[in-house]
């Protein structure tokens, strides 16, 4: 695979502030974990014949190609990509001989799950794993140095994740502050129920009934296209209670059959912390298609976690189309890591699913997630898994809408990037700059150019397509800034990350995000009002999909190249599936009646895309 990891340094540097000083003032290491402690790991292998998969993956979706929509079982891609018989064997072996036990093998052949001791692991992978505490009393653990694969197998075996512990990947999910934030002052904008119908057309309520008057779904419904036979795939960090799910389907009046939810734990099941993000990922994705069926894959918050997650889920093969709302800044992964995860998308695609990511929340600033302003310098940068070509990254965008607040309106007159600088005079203005910088910015819709992978061939010629910019490179970490006390003076610098690289731009495409003109979510069984964030555009571009999967009466496969053709053909013409976004900022990156990374292709138009790609 043509991997360009410029960052390599940088990302293992940003990773250790993830879970560590500063970031997170965690503690030193207290102690090194107990040498008998059991440890469960995913072992990783490497993809083999990348080249061929690539060229498969092209011709797939290549309307004049013979094998267009012709896709792979997961025994045959096993055979053609993953390990051989005897290097598999090699590697069991290999492991039984230091005494580890395989307690699974995902039927492609891509990951076995293994259990020994932290003794046996530490000794087999170079390492030391300790355990640390945060400065909210949670305990996790990492080992104290990148663990590495023994020589005997390293040709096979690309990683073994599993001993790092720390909860570092985000849902994607914003709520209006104006209502989460009574401190502020502002009266909250009302809750309006659906009351009988599927719609409500109050921005901030909105539903899918919504969703289907704005992106011009329901034609599709009207011919009985509402996710017959199809599966929808949940990728999620936390478990949650389908009662709320069913809730708001019998709520906006949708006949579902009782028993859609299938729930598929992993790596020993996950918590509740995230709840209400799995919660609307369900909630959208099966209100669009409200035929469908869904298994939710569960996951806890660790690095095997979310690897295990989209493995298995690519393994079973059972979801048409799959999403996910969880991410992390590209700059804190490592290479092997990145390597990892665009083996199993391209594994997806040559199985012909469709994978939907959120490109995050934080603007074109996404790093400044977890590591926040303005203790810490913005720095332009991205959202990993919406990172990587082989996904459809979901960006977001704001409604047009008047936000009437204490002081006076606040009007956007056309749709626009989501970004929240829209706020930014008004609350600098009553509330001051530094609640501005620290609770309002970065806050927009994920977008702009990777630093690891180049940009790929359905990108090139793209009028609009953007090389990483000079602008907010270095990330500056200021130890002494305090809301009272602003000193910027004995700044660190923690990372330079390359200039005028061309790397894969994202989003792909964009739906509406922004809080203030958002969604209703239903939750412990009672409606909210004020949700957004590009949380909400994955699921909704997984409905979506699975609705035309129906249509075509095949699995759609690996969407990018098929967008990016239509685009090329078709452009803003009356024909185009796509609506451009032409005025505004995710907080960097401007929009243009073109492509732009700041809403990417822009908005759908369903009724179109189903013509272009079901042949209607």
């Amino acid at each position: 695979m043509r991997f360009h990891h410029l960052v390599s340094t940088a990302g293992l540097a940003l990773s250790m502030l993830v879970s560590g000083s500063p970031a997170r003032t965690a503690s030193s290491p207290s102690t090194a974990v107990a040498a008998d402690v059991p440890q469960t790991v995913s072992i990783i292998f490497k993809l083999r014949n990348a080249q061929d998969l690539e060229r498969f993956i092209a011709q797939s979706v290549d309307p004049q190609s013979r094998h267009f929509r012709s896709f792979f079982s997961t025994q045959e891609f096993a055979d053609a990509f993953g390990p051989r018989d005897w290097e598999f064997a090699t590697v069991l072996h290999y492991m039984q001989q230091n005494g580890i036990t395989i307690n699974e093998i995902y039927d492609s052949h891509m990951i076995v799950r293994a259990t020994g001791t932290t003794a046996q692991f530490n000794a087999l992978l170079n390492t030391v794993i300790c355990s640390y505490q945060d400065d909210h009393g949670r305990r996790f653990q990492k080992p104290s140095r990148k663990p590495s694969v023994p020589k005997e197998i390293k040709d096979i075996v690309l990683m073994v994740a599993g001993l790092d512990t720390t909860p570092a990947l985000r849902p994607h999910l914003r709520r209006s502050p104006f209502i989460a934030d009574p401190s502020l002052g502002e009266a909250a904008p009302a809750l309006v129920l659906p009351n009988g119908a599927a719609a409500t057309g109050v921005p901030g309520n909105f539903t899918v009934g919504d969703v289907a008057n704005l992106y011009n779904i329901n034609p599709l419904y009207n011919r009985h296209i509402t996710g017959q036979a199809q599966t929808l795939g949940i990728a999620t960090l936390a478990t949650f209670d389908p009662t709320d799910a069913y809730g708001y389907w019998s709520a906006l009046g949708l006949v579902v059959a009782p028993n859609r939810i299938k729930e598929i734990a992993l790596d020993g099941g996950t918590g509740t912390d995230g709840a209400d993000e799995t919660t609307l990922d369900v909630q959208q994705a099966g209100g669009l298609a409200p035929r469908a069926k869904i298994l939710v894959y569960e996951a806890p918050n660790t690095d095997s976690g979310f690897i295990d997650l989209f493995y298995r889920a690519v393994s079973d093969n059972r979801v048409d189309t799959l999403s996910c709302s969880w991410g992390l800044g590209e700059a804190f992964l490592d290479p092997d890591t990145l390597t990892a995860f665009q083996q199993v998308f391209m594994e997806a695609a040559a199985q012909g699913i469709p994978v939907f990511t959120s490109a995050g929340d934080a603007g074109a600033f996404d790093v400044n997630s977890s590591l926040p302003t303005p203790q810490f310098s913005p720095l332009n940068s991205v959202d990993h898994p919406s990172a990587d070509p082989y996904v459809t990254a979901a960006g977001g965008t704001t409604l047009p809408f008047t936000l009437a607040l204490r002081h006076g309106n606040i009007v956007v007159p056309q749709e626009r990037p989501w970004g929240w600088d829209y706020l930014e005079n008004y609350i600098v203005t009553y509330y001051g700059q530094y609640t501005y910088d620290a609770y309002y910015f970065p806050v927009g819709g994920g977008g702009g150019v990777s630093i690891n992978f180049p940009a790929p061939s359905w990108q090139l010629g793209l009028a609009g397509r953007r090389t990483t910019p000079a602008d907010f490179s270095t990330l500056y970490y200021y130890p002494s800034y305090t809301p009272t006390n602003p000193d910027t003076s004995g700044a660190q610098d923690l990372a330079d990350l390359p200039i005028g690289y061309a790397g894969r731009n994202l989003p792909d495409v964009s739906l509406n995000a922004d809080p203030e003109t958002g969604y209703l979510l239903y939750f412990g069984g009672v409606f909210y009002n004020g949700y957004g964030g590009t949380s909400f555009v994955a699921p909704q571009l997984n409905g979506i999909a699975a609705l035309l999967t129906q249509s075509a009466g095949s699995r759609l496969g690996f969407l990018n190249p098929q967008l990016y053709a239509i685009y090329a053909h078709r452009g803003y013409g009356p024909k185009s599936p796509f609506n451009a976004i032409t005025t505004g900022t995710n907080l960097y990156w401007q929009a243009i009646p073109d492509y732009n990374p700041a809403s990417g292709l822009g908005t759908l138009d369903v009724t179109k895309l189903e013509k272009e790609l079901c042949g209607h």
